[in-house]
């Protein structure tokens, strides 16, 4: 994965727009990845199996929250969550976890965990298919930094794996890695 260039495709995401009026004052807006990660010296991307399952809720998206600004102060420009779930869901996730500085993507159709090789089948347990638990530092585009849980499979296991992708493993590479 290092040396690799994050794919580019298109994330469907929400924003609120006071002109739509109403009870629900979101708009659609397409967000290329390319985009995304052009002209960022450094990224901070994190990708789980889900919103609202137990250790994405409990321990790895409130954790990378709790340290953005140590990832800030290390040379990280954002902090990114891309889950397999649609802009909704994230939405209403990322708002009952009180997220406000780690931004939530929707890859709801698994375009870009697709891309990155990570997507997996989880249809075991009735959530089709979902992101493999990893990490990755981008710098303007390309992948210099990567961290996978071992074990990726999508044959039926239960196994879930939460170590190589905290956020503390990544902070220590970003303090050793000066950008």
């Amino acid at each position: 994965m290092l040396g690799r260039t994050v794919p580019d495709v298109t994330l469907k995401t929400r924003v609120r727009d006071e002109a739509v009026g109403g009870p629900n004052p979101f708009r659609w807006e397409d967000l290329q990845t390319g985009a995304l990660f052009k002209g960022k010296k450094r990224v901070v991307v994190f990708s789980l199996p889900g919103a609202f399952t137990p250790t994405c809720s409990t321990e790895q998206c409130p954790a990378f929250e709790r340290l953005y600004d140590d990832l800030k102060a290390a040379g990280a420009d954002e902090v990114y969550c891309v889950s397999v779930n649609d802009a909704f869901v994230m939405y209403q996730w990322g708002k009952g976890l009180g997220i406000k500085n780690v931004k939530l993507l929707p890859d709801g159709s698994g375009d870009f965990t697709r891309r990155m090789g990570m997507l997996i089948k989880k249809d075991h347990l009735g959530f089709g298919d979902r992101s493999w638990r990893y990490a990755m530092v981008v710098d303007n585009g390309t992948v210099v930094g990567w961290f996978e849980e071992p074990g990726i499979n999508d044959v039926g296991s239960d196994s879930d794996p939460y170590g190589e992708t905290k956020p503390e493993p990544v902070l220590e590479w970003l303090k050793a890695n000066p950008a």
